[in-house]
């Protein structure tokens, strides 16, 4: 199983920390983010791993070196410019296998990347989506109104749900090749819509887990609670 972890953003959400620090490299406890999430997917099978860097890059060559600390070997992908969340496999697509992982590199979370690989091969798929459900609170009273302006509906402080990408998906290397090309920007919404749109096979992945997108502050110090409160559910 291989993976092509996405590290490149500039992670403007978690500012002022991130100025000196990718988001992928922010601790939890005494692990960087990305640690956590490279022994999970040792954990699950994987051998072979590309990071999609940008910003900052030599922190993680200077960190992860070749992989060979935790297992595995560590390749990189460069890009001077941002390439957006898809365009980055254009730039590595002759060094990725049949089917390969693309997963953000900010994320705590407990899903099975070795169950939702295999989903994504017994199916066929062209690419399969991990998803979570979520609930957010709205703190303010939600008012629709009709095409003239009067009140139809008025809620105090909704709570809605949502099912959201993960930032972890599979992906079929031949399907995805013909709508990337080196160098140009896309993200994965854009390119999952075009499989989808071409009649390719896009499958959802859902399993009850954790799962933490640690883009925001609030999420981070989240994370840092749930890590701390029970780090082997985390840690293989």
């Amino acid at each position: 199983m291989q993976a092509l972890i996405l590290v490149g953003g500039k992670g403007t959400r978690l500012e002022p920390y991130t100025a000196v620090l990718p988001k992928s490299l922010m601790p939890l406890g005494e692990y960087p983010i990305l640690e956590i999430v490279l022994r999970q997917l040792q954990s699950a099978g994987t051998s072979d791993v590309i990071l999609a860097v940008g910003h900052l890059s030599h922190l993680f060559e200077a960190f992860f070196e070749d992989g060979k600390r935790f297992g595995m070997r560590i390749s990189y992908s460069f890009e001077d410019e941002p390439l957006g969340t898809a365009g980055p496999i254009a730039n590595a697509l002759d060094r990725l296998e049949e089917d390969f992982l693309v997963i953000n590199g900010d994320l705590l979370t407990t899903i099975s990347y070795a169950k939702i690989f295999e989903t994504h091969r017994e199916n066929g798929a062209a690419a399969t989506i991990g998803i979570f459900d979520r609930e957010e609170k709205i703190d303010f009273g939600v008012i629709e109104t009709d095409a003239e302006g009067k009140l139809e509906k008025y809620t105090e402080k909704p709570t809605y749900q949502f099912s959201v990408s993960m930032g972890v998906n599979v992906l079929n290397k031949a399907a995805v090749a013909t709508f990337l090309k080196p160098g140009e920007y896309m993200d994965l919404p854009d390119l999952l819509l075009k499989l989808k749109d071409s009649g390719e096979t896009v499958q959802c992945f859902r399993e009850p887990c954790e799962w933490l997108d640690i883009g925001r502050m609030e999420d981070y110090k989240r994370a840092i609670e749930l890590f701390e409160s029970d780090r082997s559910t985390f840690m293989p």
